[in-house]
């Protein structure tokens, strides 16, 4: 019996557990730490699952031709055929016809050495990642307000103490629930166009449910800022003394009164005024956004807008209050920090910049001339597979776009047309089932490695249990990947620890710092969080006490304005379908549909109805509808849910073929994150019979 301390694989919260390994079972144990202090979600309780599922991959298969089933061959065969298949590719289309594609989901050794392999031993660089559907708007909008994008810039025990919690589009009690834990004593005000499981929670605590209209979360922003200001809650000193640009951000805010702001939102004005009170009144008050703020064609600026209205209140930077961002996927912090991002090398640093690229190219040991420059974005990217001009070949690692990427049928058109499709994964996950090669990888509890949480807390994934025999670590993958694109063996390591002490010195001296984070400081249980430089104290739990990351210290107003959602509702599609999360299941439910517990209580997908919206449409609860938008539709069962808005469907994005979410969704980008518009589809609802 071994028993091993590590993290849950699943949310950024990475609870801390202990797995006990035993005649071939394995169990899963709670373990006190300060996010999840001693509790874990379902999703937790269940992971060690995952390590049993019978259709686990334990050998390399590939297809000869473009039609026809793969077969089994050996990792010597099959890395041939890809290298092969990738040089020739190169030779004839050059370097970006190959593409590679990322996770969030990903160790920060796999994300960093990724990226490495793309602009060294591909050197492409058509290389992004899922983050880009997930963070982008919020990293931008942070890195625009502060210099420095960290999901939580302060530990997360600092909200046991809050007064007052606003949550703009984030359903805590179904995506993190140990987080509730930490949110017991403040008021909260749950911005949610639906009655979600937190604002249940919220409501219990007196706290306050604002329900905007799908896509119009910036215009209750500025009208929350318009109160702030004209009932005097603004913090003039602050304002004065650490941020810039005020007076224009405010000149956007003064014309959106609550009873315009009403008209726009749906939010009475009345509760709009409740809302301002209680941040007004509240000593300890934290903002803290979500995906569903950020998942528009206008998310940037959604987000700024909800910065603008904490600096307003004097929070960001001070003890006790703030301002900060709920991470999603489990390394969706240390995934977008070092260079599995179309724009960044490791360290956050700028692919541009110069320096930057001096820095990193010292520490690879190539010219810095040599490093290809900024790619396409993740939806730009696949938009562009087997196109003119667009890439030939796809490697994906960690990420299931059949099933989370949007606009799906336009997707699997463009993956169709590749020429090779190469997919490293555990399962055989929707993506995985279209590929010409699927390389058999270890899992979250078979591997070493570090990911950092959505506090910036870089933390120890250790290993419980042997990967089954013939299974390899995408680290191994990728070693043997560049070796057969002519790359020198040691330039690649395929061990964990060898990848991080690189890491660590590619990182060095950019704003995600890591050269401090020593794996012995990590073993001692010491809590580092980014920047750690390797002369510095050890890390920075809480960001901007004392200035921001700008040259000058101070922060900057974004000056933002309200704009419709890229596509509107008119006869034909009536409604506004929004996606999200329920509890039991994660991201594209390549995992969790296969546990048989979660599974059992989320079998199938749903929508959720007002019940005079179905009554109109006239369906039953429980009925089979279809759900159309302008790009395709999905089959799903009708459940009533009273608590929201009439003018709004919701459905979980987890399920995959006729039932996926995505087949609906609109991939209009945001302009500054490249976010596509995920939470807005004008649909329709259809009787199946």
């Amino acid at each position: 019996m071994t028993a091993t301390a590590t993290h849950c694989p699943y949310c950024a919260l990475q609870c801390a557990m202990t797995l006990t390994a035993s005649g071939g079972e394995v169990t899963v144990a709670p373990r006190e730490f300060p996010t999840n202090r001693g509790g874990l979600c379902q999703k937790g309780w269940t992971s060690a699952s995952l390590l049993t599922t019978p259709d686990r991959l334990t050998t390399p298969t590939l297809r000869t031709g473009r039609t026809g089933p793969r077969h089994p061959v050996g990792w010597d065969t099959a890395l041939d055929h890809v290298a092969g298949r990738l040089a020739g590719i190169r030779a004839r289309y050059g370097a970006d016809a190959v593409a590679v594609f990322g996770s969030g989901g990903l160790t920060n050794e796999k994300s960093y050495l990724l990226g490495k392999f793309a602009r060294v031993a591909l050197g492409t660089s058509q290389i992004d990642y899922n983050g880009r559907f997930c963070m982008s708007s919020a990293a931008a909008a942070g890195n625009r307000a502060f210099g420095i994008d960290r999901g939580l810039p302060f530990p997360v025990t600092d909200l046991d103490d809050a007064d007052v919690v606003l949550l703009a589009g984030a359903n805590v009690a179904e995506t993190m629930p140990p987080l509730l834990g930490h949110l017991g004593g403040a008021r909260l005000i749950v911005v949610d166009p639906r009655e979600s499981a937190t604002v249940e929670f919220a409501r219990r605590n007196g706290g306050l449910h604002l329900a905007p209209r799908p896509g119009t979360d910036l215009a209750l922003a500025l009208a929350l800022l318009h109160l702030a200001v004209t009932g005097g809650a603004v913090d003039r000193d602050y304002l004065a003394a650490r941020t810039d640009g005020f007076a224009e951000a405010w000149r956007h805010a003064a014309g959106w009164w609550p009873e315009r702001a009403e008209r726009v939102t749906g939010v009475p004005a009345a509760d709009m005024r409740a809302a301002a009170e209680l941040l007004a009144g509240g000593p300890k008050t934290y903002v803290l956004t979500g995906r569903g703020v950020e998942q528009h064609a206008k998310g940037t600026d959604t987000v700024s807008a909800w910065i603008n209205l904490a600096l307003a209140l004097g929070l960001p930077g001070r003890r006790g209050s703030g301002y900060g961002c709920l991470t999603g996927q489990g390394n969706g912090q240390g995934g977008r920090e070092h260079g599995q991002k179309a724009d960044q090398l490791p360290g956050y640093r700028s692919i541009a910049d110069p320096a930057a690229r001096e820095h990193v190219a010292g520490v690879w040991g190539v010219p810095a001339e040599e490093l290809p420059g900024p790619g396409r974005s993740a939806f730009e990217l696949l938009d562009a597979l087997g196109g003119p001009g667009g890439p030939r070949a796809l490697l994906v690692f960690g990420s299931n776009i059949a099933v989370s990427a949007p606009d799906l049928g336009r997707v699997a058109d463009r993956l169709a047309a590749l020429d090779l499709l190469v997919v490293a994964d555990f399962v055989e996950s929707e993506t995985a089932a279209l590929a010409d090669v699927v390389l058999p990888v270890a899992q979250w509890a078979e591997e070493d490695g570090t990911l950092t949480n959505l506090e910036g807390r870089v933390l120890s994934r250790r290993r419980a249990v042997p990967p089954p025999p013939g299974v390899r670590t995408d680290l191994d993958v990728l070693h043997g990947l560049a070796v057969r694109l002519g790359q020198p063996a040691e330039r690649f390591p395929a061990e964990p620890a060898a990848v991080f002490a690189e890491l660590r010195a590619a990182s060095a001296g950019g704003p995600a710092d890591y050269a401090g984070v020593d794996p012995d400081r990590l073993a001692a249980g010491e809590a580092l969080h980014w920047p750690c430089p390797a002369d510095g104290p050890a890390g920075t739990p809480r960001l901007f006490l004392d200035r921001f990351a700008h040259a000058d210290g101070r922060a900057r107003f974004a000056p933002v304005e309200h704009r419709a959602p890229a596509e509107a509702t008119d006869d034909d599609y009536p409604l506004i379908a929004t996606t999200g999360r329920v509890l039991q299941h994660y991201q594209s439910g390549a995992q969790t549909r296969r546990i048989a517990e979660l599974a059992e209580e989320v079998p199938e997908p749903f929508v959720e109805v007002h019940p005079d919206t179905a009554a109109r449409c006239g369906l039953a609860d429980g009925a089979l509808t279809r759900v159309v938008s302008r790009r395709g539709g999905t089959t799903a069962r009708v459940r009533y849910r009273p608590g929201l808005r009439a003018d709004t469907v919701f459905l979980p994005f987890h399920f995959a073929g006729q039932g996926a979410a995505n087949r609906l969704t609109n991939p209009a980008l945001d302009p500054t994150s490249r976010m596509p518009e995920f939470k807005v589809s004008a649909v329709r609802l259809e009787r199946v019979t």
